[in-house]
């Protein structure tokens, strides 16, 4: 029925393209011939039409190849046949993974319907301030995790508690778009039983069927492990728009960027008390007792169960085993020895294999960190760039797949880490598959292979031998864990056997001196020396003319010799606190795009060449003060056409000067003053497009919400110990397009206030696009201003405070509306 439906389309259009007289309409028609046909091949592979679960897949495939039939013939119509293209793919995927019996990775939290623990302050957050409030549109929400991290229960909790609230409601594991359509009719319209079998009926006419039934209606939906934009999308179109209180919870281990997803929350990893407790209450189900440890035998469990990370799919695994194990008669202190966590990784390993194939490489490379690791994202894109991987926002997408949790964000750089991260033993095991990864270790038996690609040597005290010839001219990768004395004792030629190296990682391994044979690396693309002892640069650096990337940041005082402008192929450098020898030639640097500390002092900007340095973007500047020509400085990074970023660092207790020449650098979109100054420009002379200010240290007399206010393109502000006056005033028409506000060490802060008085006729809220706010160490501020509830689009406030404000903030209820708030102690 299906080849048969898609063949009969195919034969319509190829009729339309011989007679179509016009050349841009007949090559659409020949586009949804090829996509047609495409489809077509693939239903002709298929040997298992005859099992009705695919054949509802098999219909979603058919659904979508009439959706290319009604593509009209307009300017737009060969993005929209791209668009349906991709949902083409994404349906043959899910076919072929039925196909393969493959396990929908949505239902292994299953089983911890009956084991909830740490989730009652997030139903209750959901409940009052989301699902059960006031709102009489149709809100979405989402719930956000890696596979096992407890989005279905949270959202079952959720569902029992709130779902007798509303006129219908259903629940619904994403399959297949016609069993979706199936589950929800059979659970939300009443007598469906009478109507002609559903099964028979096609996708559209059981829309209409969905869409008729709910009109008027409060609904309240879960639909459980969605992937994609496009299968949220499928389900919205059909549901009324209108409904008191309608609600649609939605799990995913996806980010949906849609405007109309009113909040996303998302799910973290238990706390060491919270594991345990998942860890006992899974152990006295199994053994049908109540156990009770003495406080020697709980500390070994807690720490066997450190090695879980607080995820709890892998804390239950591992609670079953041991009360299977107890059962059978073993003792609990030889259980707590040690930790078998490969089923969880097991159930984790899919997520692997459903990645893009253009972003597994990247993946791969995660191994190259320690476990646990806080990964910076420049790092991640100069080592990915290393190998020669595409590597411009793939972090971003790693944290919208829940593969990365984002721990600290600096606007568009984050600092992350695998979540969870057991994910990084999946990512060893992995790259030793793909990539010839190595990992040797000082205190164990492990000897360098010759066939090994990549290697990591984690180092301890013990000494174990270094890499010969043979086993080092192959090596890509090299990175050091650890510390210790590996390479005190080694040769002055040690480096010379590595011929094809590209990537030598010794962040934060305690290396004090380099070889100057180093410089044999020629092949070097990237070189971490960050947070070493490292007290001079060896001349022979000058030599690696490939390499992209260098950081030798947080060496205190190492002395830079005059290479720097010979190493043409650098892209990204960074430093702190160095000494130059001479100032640095930036205009020899064709290729920079960063570069970050240097002194103002030690930059040479004298060069014709700036116009051409296109991949500039990003400055630090340090040792700036009263006596520093900063309007020089901005007219020479006015010359560089795509100069985006901008930091500027006093010179220890000095002022820095004014920064009234700032508003030539007219692209600024980033800029952080470290230090104190006199006063801030005027908004009438920064750069017009700023987006992101971070005033650090700058203890100004003056409220600089009043300048900041005025800069309509604002979207991210932060002060630390940025102000020293008694009260903050916001005009209520301020900061348009603010969307994070972080205020932290504020000493003297008494009082923010929104100036109600300058309120405008038929203005919208104030600051009406904050959704983030964060008060931290502001001891005075005892009160908040009454318009942060009135903030239609703040989800999460977070202040740190002392015990008496914060009980105080809590009982004033102005943050009653939030959804996240977050006030400690």
């Amino acid at each position: 029925m299906a080849e048969a439906a898609v063949m009969g389309m195919i034969q319509y259009l190829e009729g339309l393209h011989v007679t179509c007289p016009y050349t841009f309409e007949r090559w659409i028609f020949g586009i949804k011939i090829q996509l047609l046909e495409e489809m077509l091949d693939f239903m002709r592979e298929l040997k298992m039409e005859e099992r009705s679960r695919l054949k509802y897949l098999m219909a979603d495939l058919v659904e979508l190849a009439q959706d290319v039939m009604d593509v009209r013939i307009r300017y737009n119509s060969d993005m929209a046949l791209m668009l349906i293209n991709g949902d083409i793919k994404i349906t043959k995927t899910r076919v072929i993974n039925f196909v393969a019996d493959e396990k929908n990775i949505g239902d292994e939290e299953e089983a911890e319907e009956e084991i909830v623990v740490g989730l009652e302050e997030n139903v209750k957050q959901l409940l009052d301030k989301a699902i059960l409030n006031n709102y009489s549109s149709k809100q979405i929400l989402c719930i956000k995790g890696m596979i096992g991290i407890g989005k279905t229960t949270l959202a079952r909790q959720v569902y029992k508690a709130g779902a007798g609230q509303f006129q219908r409601h259903a629940w619904v594991s994403y399959s297949s778009n016609k069993e979706m359509l199936m589950k929800l009719i059979q659970q939300m319209v009443v007598g469906y039983e009478i109507l002609p079998s559903l099964e028979e009926m096609d996708n559209r006419s059981l829309q209409s069927l969905l869409q008729q039934h709910l009109q008027g209606l409060s609904y309240f939906i879960v639909l459980d492990n969605v992937s994609t934009e496009s299968q949220l999308d499928y389900i919205l179109k059909y549901l009324p728009y209108q409904g008191t209180r309608s609600r649609l919870l939605v799990t995913s281990r996806y980010k949906f960027r849609r405007i109309d997803v009113s909040y996303t929350h998302e799910m973290k990893s238990l706390d060491s008390d919270k594991s345990w407790q998942l860890f006992l209450k899974t152990v006295d189900k199994i053994t049908s007792v109540e156990n009770r440890f003495s406080k020697n035998l709980e500390r070994k469990g807690r720490e066997m169960l450190e090695k879980c990370w607080g995820f709890p799919m892998a804390i239950i695994d591992v609670a079953r085993q041991k009360a299977k194990q107890r059962l059978s008669g073993i003792e609990w202190e030889e259980l707590f020895d040690s930790i078998d966590l490969s089923e969880s990784l097991k159930l984790l390993e899919p997520m692997y294999h459903q990645l893009e194939e253009d972003i597994k490489p990247q993946f791969l490379l995660f191994s190259l960190f320690k476990e646990n690791a806080i990964m910076r994202e420049k790092k991640l894109e100069q080592i990915w760039a290393a190998k020669g991987l595409h590597y411009t926002r793939i972090a971003l997408e790693f944290a919208e797949q829940s593969i990365l949790e984002v721990v600290k964000q600096h606007y568009e750089k984050r600092n992350c880490r695998l979540n969870p991260p057991l994910l990084h033993m999946i990512s060893i095991k992995k790259a030793e598959e793909k990539m010839g990864l190595e990992i040797l270790r000082s205190n164990g038996n492990s000897r360098p292979s010759q066939n090994a690609r990549h290697c990591v040597i984690h180092c301890g005290r013990d000494k174990f031998n270094h890499f010969t010839n043979e086993n080092s001219k192959q090596l890509i990768s090299l990175i050091f864990h650890g510390g210790g004395g590996y390479l005190d004792e080694a040769s002055s030629s040690y480096w010379e056997s590595f011929e094809v190296l590209k990537i030598l990682d010794m962040d934060d391994f305690g290396v004090k001196t380099l070889s100057e044979t180093i410089g044999a690396l020629i092949e070097l693309r990237y070189l971490g020396l960050r947070n070493n002892y490292i007290q001079e640069i060896p001349h022979s650096l000058g030599g690696l003319k490939k390499l992209e990337a260098l950081d030798i940041a947080q060496n205190f005082m190492v002395e830079v010799p005059d290479i720097i402008q010979e190493m043409d192929g650098l892209r990204d450098l960074h430093m702190s606190n160095v000494i130059f020898r001479n100032p640095l030639k930036v205009d020899a640097l064709q290729k920079l795009g960063t570069l970050a500390y240097i002194s103002i002092y030690d930059w040479a900007y004298e060069g014709p060449g700036f116009e051409t340095m296109y991949g500039f973007r990003t400055l630090g500047i340090e040792e700036v003060d009263e006596n520093s020509d900063i309007g020089t400085l901005f007219a020479t990074l006015a010359k560089f056409p795509y100069f985006r970023h901008l930091f500027i660092r006093g010179f220890r207790f000095r002022s820095m000067p004014s920064l009234d020449e700032i508003g030539v650098l007219r692209g600024l979109e980033t800029l952080k003053l470290d230090g104190r100054i006199g006063r801030l420009p005027s908004a009438d002379n920064l750069p017009e497009w700023i987006r992101y200010i971070a005033l650090v240290n700058t203890c100004l007399d003056e409220d600089p919400m009043q300048i900041m206010g005025n800069l309509h393109s604002l979207t991210h502000l932060k002060l630390r110990n940025a102000y020293i006056g008694r009260e903050m005033v916001i005009n209520y028409w301020a900061f348009p397009k603010l969307e994070v506000l972080c205020i932290r060490e504020l000493w003297n802060l008494r009082k923010i206030q929104v100036d109600d008085d300058a309120k405008p006729l038929d203005f919208p809220p104030t600051m009406r696009s904050l959704r983030k706010l964060e008060i931290n160490n502001c001891p005075q501020l005892e009160t908040l201003s009454d318009q942060i509830q009135w903030m239609p689009n703040l989800q999460v406030f977070k202040m740190v405070t002392t015990k008496h404000i914060a009980t105080k903030i809590r009982n004033s209820g102005v943050t009653s509306k939030i959804l996240e708030d977050d006030i400690n102690p």
